[in-house]
């Protein structure tokens, strides 16, 4: 998958809104959620520590471990 993913920063009722190639896929609360839309979106076979250090992902507003306010 060579698509641009980015998680965007905190939104007012917490959860990360997630994109691929400006389109969104939902709002994860969890890297488990990321994981989840990122399988949809065909990146297959990735857990939570893959989509935590993956330079595939563009984290906005706080890193892998920033999900609630």
């Amino acid at each position: 998958m060579a698509a641009r993913v980015i998680v965007h920063p905190l939104g007012e009722g917490g959860g990360r809104r997630v994109t691929v190639d400006e389109v969104a896929l939902g709002t994860a609360y969890s890297l488990h959620d990321l994981v989840v839309f990122l399988e949809h979106a065909g990146l297959e076979g990735w857990d939570e520590l893959d989509a935590a250090g993956s330079d595939l992902i563009e984290w906005r507003g706080g890193g892998p471990d920033d999900w609630r306010r």
